[in-house]
């Protein structure tokens, strides 16, 4: 059971594995891309309690030699100090130019190591390993690395490809419901933006991704890597289509900047409070139907997952304020905001210079909601 999608991007082209049993067999994956049998493996403290054993039991059966670093696990890791600290741990290690670093982590761990590589000794290769469903379907395909500051997320960072990736769906056994839920948010997303037939797939077989059926989980991961790969394989480096993949993201990061970047409200879920806004604004807007917002949010709430601005705890500025974190984000261009917006389920855009009172009504309704 093992499913390969390819990223073509000429010298720098890679495979995606997907499957089960990768975490055991990667040193045998690895292997053919050493010039000396060392590598240096950056995890997250609950990552490695749970599955470096296994990762290093992997290697050492074709005798490469690993050394290890486990840094605290959640999205405050992505930050300048925790950089700093792993950048100097990898030339502790002496890791030269030709050496391999492995990423093994779930997206922050994946956008961090990815940033260290590519600056360390202007440029090292890696290998990304996700454990979690949001990294393995997103973030560790494309080559975006990068950290969060207190301006915003992701505003430092650099476009680093890896060498190779291995999704091992087994380990997604391992993850907490809420965890997989989150990640479920960036699979939905795929189906919005560009492919109704798997959003209309996702709406029957969401309930057995959940429970847990290999066969559709495999099928999921799959089908998200093929769609994104195709786009990064079109606008790499985001200066068209690639923008797509940000559909809910707007929303979502002055959301997760709001909420100090913590526990209070994890990426995947941003991903889906923000695609059932952008939906809203969408239909707002006159551009979808009245049913597509309705539609969006009826299949998360059956998957039982946040969707709404009221599902966040704690307090949040008012609408005028998320506006003001919005314009911290990447997607503005000449300071006027870029939402992904869609005609319906599987026809999103990119839209430019978005009305800022029509934004600001969604919100206002939304948080009058809370």
């Amino acid at each position: 059971m093992l499913n390969i999608v390819p990223v073509k991007l000429g010298e720098r082209s890679y495979e995606v594995r997907i499957g089960a049993g990768l975490i055991e067999n990667a040193g045998a994956a690895i292997l053919p891309m050493l010039r000396r049998k060392k590598l240096a493996v950056v995890t997250d403290e609950t990552v490695g309690a749970l599955h470096l054993d296994r990762l290093r039991a992997g290697f050492a059966t074709v005798g490469i030699e690993i050394s290890h670093m486990a840094l605290p696990a959640g999205e405050a890791t992505k930050s300048w100090r925790s950089l700093s600290q792993t950048v100097e741990w990898l030339l502790e290690q002496k890791v030269e130019r030709k050496d391999v670093v492995v990423a093994f982590g779930g997206g922050v761990i994946g956008d961090l190591v990815g940033f260290a590589a590519a600056v360390l000794r202007r440029g090292v290769r890696f290998v990304q390993i996700p454990t979690s469903l949001l990294a393995q379907v997103d973030s560790s395909v494309g080559g975006k690395t990068g950290i969060n500051t207190p301006q915003g997320k992701n505003l430092v960072g650099a476009f680093h490809q890896p060498s190779l990736v291995l999704a091992d769906i087994g380990v997604l056994e391992t993850l907490t419901l809420r965890d997989f839920l989150a990640g479920y948010g960036e699979v939905v997303k795929y189906g919005l933006l560009g492919d109704p037939l798997f959003f209309d797939w996702l709406e029957a077989e969401g309930p057995a991704l959940a429970r847990g059926d290999r066969e559709a989980r495999l099928k999921a991961v799959t089908r998200s890597v093929e769609m994104k790969a195709g786009i990064v394989e079109r606008d790499e480096t985001e200066e068209g289509e690639r923008a797509l993949l940000n559909l809910g993201h707007t929303f979502c990061h002055a959301l997760e900047n709001a909420t100090g970047y913590s526990g209070r409200l994890l990426h995947g879920e941003g991903v889906a409070i923000g695609c059932a806004l952008a939906f809203e604004l969408s239909q707002r807007l006159g551009l979808c139907a009245q049913e597509a917002p309705s539609r969006v949010r009826a299949h998360l709430k059956s998957m039982g997952m946040k969707t709404d601005l009221a599902d966040i705890e704690g307090d949040l500025p008012d609408a005028e304020g998320l506006l003001r974190l919005m314009g911290q984000d990447k997607k503005v261009v000449d300071g006027k905001l870029r939402f992904i917006l869609a005609r319906g389920i599987g026809e999103a855009f990119v839209a430019d210079d978005v009305p800022p009172d029509r934004v600001l009504s969604v919100l206002r309704d939304a948080l009058a909601q809370r």
